[in-house]
């Protein structure tokens, strides 16, 4: 029975957790209940009496579409990638930098975010989306589509920090590009999730921006691409929010269907 309870506690703080982050939004909590909670499964189990061994956990998934555990380290194709990128010196950003930013998560995740560049926080612990608009992302991935950020891939367009934040630069992009893509081909995703301006433009090769394109589908390299708007234009904006969880939604309802949410 132990085993039953803890098994229930856990399904209702996922919920809850859920239906927190949705209310944030300002989005009807019992309609979101109704049609887009996690289904759960409900298993019986046998009583068995004290003769009887010890019962074993279960096994059975109780969250509908919970993602495998992920590899402990960079598949050997990222490893690559990240050995030929190097220390690297190819555009001006490596004067300023103090990390490069590779990128993060399960090297054979369905799902992949990109943002345009690393910030302060990301220069200095090496890790993208890590400071306020980081926090942003991660609600969503946890809060939002119940899933961990492990079990997703994070990256940027440029691996090093623009100074004072600004946008990356055409020649910055130009030579951090190519290793974006050979990240994309190591990790063969289902799904990109493109964050912002930057992003966008840079991987659809189009001048029309984030407001026109964003819950739109659009494709990458025969791949289903959602533009967003990026975290940190809804810590400024955050009447937003309501706008991307539509196109969170959209890509939940994707991965659903190829098996990967």
């Amino acid at each position: 029975m132990d085993e039953i309870r803890r098994e229930f506690l856990e399904i209702v703080t996922q919920v809850r957790t859920h239906l927190e982050y949705q209310k944030a939004l300002g989005i009807n909590v019992v309609q979101s209940l109704r049609e887009h909670a996690p289904a759960v499964v409900v298993t019986r189990q046998p009583v068995k009496s004290e003769k009887d061994e010890a019962p074993k956990s279960p096994t059975a998934q109780t969250i509908v579409g919970r993602v495998a555990p992920i590899a402990s380290s960079l598949s050997g194709a990222l490893k690559a990638v990240r050995e030929e990128l190097g220390d690297c010196t190819r555009c001006k950003l490596c004067k300023g930098r103090k990390t490069i930013v590779f990128g993060e998560g399960d090297p054979a995740a369905g799902l992949v975010f990109i943002g345009e560049g690393p910030g302060q926080e990301e220069d200095e612990q090496g890790r993208p989306f890590v400071g306020a608009a980081g926090q942003l992302l991660t609600d969503i991935i946890v809060k939002g589509m119940l899933l961990r950020r492990e079990d997703v891939y994070i990256c940027n367009i440029v691996k090093c920090r623009p100074p004072g934040n600004r946008n990356p630069e055409l020649d910055e992009i130009t030579s951090c590009e190519p290793f974006l893509i050979k990240q994309l081909q190591a990790i063969r995703p289902k799904c990109i999730i493109a964050l912002g301006n930057v992003a966008v433009k840079t991987l659809l090769k189009t001048k029309t921006g984030i407001t026109s394109l964003r819950g739109t589908w659009q494709i990458y390299q025969g791949i289903p691409l959602m533009p967003t708007f990026h975290p940190a234009y809804l810590l400024r904006t955050p009447g937003d929010k309501k706008l991307v969880w539509e196109d969170i939604k959209k890509v939940m309802a994707e991965m659903k269907k190829t098996g990967k949410g």
